[in-house]
């Protein structure tokens, strides 16, 4: 679902739509980002793999297939969903940032009720913010920034940063192919010392 120029307002509205109830309900984003991890699922899939009631599960897979972000791909029993790919860019409501939908995102917010760090995050920055966090925590998987840059960038405390980097680590490996330039647990060891130094 990208947003292209040969889209009508219409349809990107309509996108847009689409993904509002993966933002705001975790657990449909839980199974939108189960169903992008598996590559397809069915229902009894979805049910053991999340610990779904059956007509939770059902309730789910419906409102996604309704809101166009799963599709059937096939009429036999059990029926098979996959996760149409989601790349939509909006612009923040301070107008100044511009962050993208992408199932990474929707995995990280669908951690949230899993994760009191993303959920306490999003919280206190907004979905934005999350998006921005997630950005920095590709970088530094990569080994391009530290939790101090993005803490200075964001106007955050080292804390902060460190905390939401490490929550959103598993979501970037398993999202972005990351070579092992990044930094690893054992490299940030001392990082309760220094933050400790940086905070008193």
């Amino acid at each position: 679902m990208s947003r292209t120029s040969n889209r009508t307002n219409g349809d990107v509205i309509r996108d847009f739509l689409s993904v509002a109830d993966l933002l705001e309900e975790p657990q449909l984003a839980q199974l939108y980002a189960y169903i992008t991890r598996e590559e397809e699922a069915t229902v009894q899939e979805l049910m053991d793999g999340l610990d779904l009631a059956q007509g939770t599960a059902y309730a789910y897979v419906n409102r996604l297939v309704d809101a166009g972000v799963l599709e059937v791909t096939t009429d036999e029993q059990p029926r098979t969903y996959v996760a149409r790919d989601i790349d939509l860019t909006v612009t923040a409501a301070d107008g100044a940032r511009e962050y993208t939908i992408t199932p990474a995102l929707i995995d990280a917010v669908g951690r949230r009720a899993t994760d009191g760090d993303i959920d306490t995050y999003i919280d206190r920055h907004g979905i934005a913010g999350l998006a921005t966090a997630l950005t920095y925590t590709v970088d530094r998987e990569r080994g391009e920034v530290t939790h101090r840059l993005m803490a200075r960038d964001l106007d955050i405390s080292a804390l902060a940063a460190e905390i939401i980097l490490q929550a959103l680590r598993p979501v970037v490996n398993e999202h972005f192919d990351i070579e092992e330039a990044g930094v690893s647990v054992a490299d940030i060891e001392g990082v309760d010392r220094d933050i400790a130094g940086d905070d008193a």
